[in-house]
């Protein structure tokens, strides 16, 4: 595998792990928000539990993205003619 195909896989990873990260703090500030705006404390661990869903979120769309990805791979490399044919008998 070269160096760069291997950056890539890896900015990848960093990238979603950065994205959940961003979902839970984005439903934590919401979270904090709105039992500011409202008094009621509850509404805290419903933002936190917002931002864990998109966490979730983004992992399963990350996962159904390299699944189709890996598919079509495993398609393309299956659907290949061989460069010659080995059942044919030669005419020579």
């Amino acid at each position: 595998m070269s160096k760069l195909k291997r950056g890539i896989e890896g900015l990848q990873s960093l990238s979603l792990g950065i994205s959940m990260v961003v979902a839970v703090v984005i439903g934590v500030g919401v979270g904090i928000l709105l039992k500011n705006l409202t008094g009621i404390a509850w509404l805290f661990w419903l933002g936190v539990v917002w931002g864990i869903g998109a966490a979730i979120l983004n992992v399963y769309t990350a996962y159904k993205k390299l699944k189709k990805e890996l598919d079509e791979e495993a398609e393309r490399r299956n659907s290949r003619e061989p460069l010659y044919d080995d059942d044919e008998e030669d005419d020579a």
